[in-house]
């Protein structure tokens, strides 16, 4: 029964993953004005497609074949699962190493998705996606450079190193110094990288909506909407230049306190393009290197308050944010002013890398997601289960969604003691949250599948966020907590005073048409209305 079974969602798979590399072959060679290169990608696509079907239909005979007469609940059930998540994540793993591109973006998403998907997936996914990223070769190198500006990188740059210092999904960093001796980093995309993006991320989604149909509780199509509407700004360079300075004109205006200590590299625009990036070359400490940090002058606790405080101001008062902060993009040097703590000790500048991906979060998103933090960080149950419903988690799931978000059961998200979020890094604490992505696979589909996916993103830069203070302070923190529930409270109150100073500008402009004794009437009418409310409110 299960080998027919088997058999049955391998040949589906099949059919679809063919009926589609003819479609995306067909589609290639109509719109190709370089026949070299869609030679090119006309073999190796349906490769990447075939290894798709085999790998999907492996996992899913996996799974049934292997749960198969086992009692929901019971230990060997369990035991055995660990095994088909473990076998399956390393399947995935092996598929996205084969395919590159955004394979290996996919599987970034996955490592940093904790708790959201099972344990394995994670670890399998973030001990190998971060720093294993296949590496062009300098004539792929040379070729982009020929196709972007017309010339060689020596002939652009006095000096440039034709092996990469860093390798991602997208893209590979060199350094280079240009003809005035400046030194620089070159981000260079993968050759064809935007030529296969569009087909590798349509024969994913089949894949993934087959799986879908085949097990319904494996619901992660969000995810590859997410990927598909930012992929593409990925893609392109400028829009990834434009949010570096962006993001640093906002700490300048909305967050000044604070400014002296983010910073972003310059951009080089008259050496950029859509595909090249160059941008001046920042030494430091990656912000999880413990030892580094120490040995720079600086204290792992300034550098966890730092990071805190930076994204806490980004989420809550710009509504602009670096959702990508995994430890690789963030680095630590110390303050180039020379400022000091109490303790002699260096103050930390925190360094933001790869600004592909931003978000941004409407007016009323980011009041309700600030004023959601603000009661969880002061045990407001009241304020957690309004604020949740109004993001999209509904009545029946805020519960899931306040303990996603902080890692820690309703009991201790609502207990009033000062430290209840703070998680110590017991093996209790440990196989606790580690019981989530199993126990809750379907009702995390499903608050997964309401969420608007700015927030998905917001729960993915927590993730992040949590892993890199995990790894400053061995554990999370009281003060990144307080920090939160400052901020949180500081941009709560300003967005109410803005929509108060909106509502009467509005009505000086409306009182405007009327007589003196009607605005009277009219102003008299609207205080007690204010009255009225706060009183409702005590």
């Amino acid at each position: 029964m299960a080998a027919r079974s088997f058999w049955r969602t391998r040949t589906k798979l099949l059919v679809v993953g063919t009926a589609l590399c003819g479609g995306s072959g067909a589609a290639f060679v109509a719109s190709s004005e370089d026949p070299s290169t869609t030679l090119k990608l006309c073999t190796s696509i349906p490769v990447r497609l075939y290894r798709n079907t085999v790998t999907a239909a492996s996992i899913a005979f996996d799974y049934e074949y292997s749960l198969l007469g086992l009692a929901e609940g019971s230990n060997e059930r369990a035991k055995v699962k660990h095994e088909v998540h473990l076998r399956s994540a390393q399947k995935l793993q092996e598929l996205c190493f084969k395919n590159g591109g955004i394979y290996i973006k996919l599987g970034q998403h996955i490592g940093q998705l904790e708790y959201l998907v099972p344990e394995e997936y994670v670890r399998t996914m973030r001990e190998s996606m971060l720093n294993k990223c296949p590496v062009s070769s300098y004539e792929q190198v040379c070729e982009v450079f020929k196709k972007e500006v017309g010339e060689m990188p020596d002939e652009v740059f006095a000096e440039f190193d034709p092996v990469p210092i860093a390798s991602a999904s997208l893209a590979q960093v060199h350094v280079a110094r240009t003809h005035d001796g400046k030194k620089v980093a070159v981000k260079v995309q993968h050759a064809h990288m935007t030529d296969t993006a569009a087909a590798d991320t349509a024969a994913v989604g089949v894949l993934v909506n087959t799986l879908h149909r085949i097990f319904p509780s494996f619901d992660y199509r969000w995810l590859l909407d997410e990927m598909s509407e930012s992929l593409p700004k990925e893609l392109d360079f400028m829009v990834e230049a434009k949010n570096s300075e962006k993001c640093l004109d906002n700490f300048r205006k909305l967050s000044p306190h604070i400014a002296e200590y983010v910073y972003a590299p310059t951009i080089y625009w008259n050496l950029s393009t859509s595909k090249l990036l160059t941008m001046e070359f920042m030494d430091g400490a990656q912000v999880n290197d413990v030892a580094k940090i120490r040995k720079l002058g600086m204290q792992p606790y300034e550098v966890s308050k730092l990071v805190s405080q930076a994204f806490a101001e980004m989420m809550f008062k710009h509504g602009f944010v670096h959702c990508d902060p995994h430890a690789a993009n963030l680095i630590v040097r110390p303050d180039p002013s020379g400022k000091r703590n109490l303790y002699g000790k260096r103050k930390p500048q925190l360094v933001l890398l790869d600004h592909g991906l931003y978000k941004e979060l409407d007016f009323n998103t980011r009041f309700n997601y600030a004023s959601l933090w603000k009661a969880l960080v002061f045990s407001d149950a009241k304020a957690i289960k309004e604020h949740s419903t109004k993001l999209g988690a509904g009545d029946d799931l805020y519960v899931l969604f306040a303990g996603i978000l902080t890692m820690r059961p309703w009991k201790q998200v609502i207990d009033t003691s000062v430290d209840h979020l703070v998680i110590k890094g017991s093996k209790e604490d440990v196989s606790e949250l580690q019981m989530y992505a199993s126990q809750y696979f379907s009702e995390i589909s499903e608050l997964l599948r309401r969420l608007p996916r700015v927030i998905l993103l917001m729960l993915k830069t927590n993730d992040c966020l949590r892993s890199v203070n995990n790894e400053l302070m061995q554990g999370s923190s009281l003060e990144s907590f307080l920090i939160i529930g400052k901020v949180s409270s500081q941009a709560v109150l300003e967005a109410k005073r803005s929509e108060k100073k909106s509502l009467m500008k509005w009505l000086k402009v409306w009182l405007e048409g009327f007589s003196v004794e009607a605005r009277l009437w009219v102003m008299q009418f609207a205080l007690w209305l204010l009255q009225v409310r706060k009183s409702l409110t005590l």
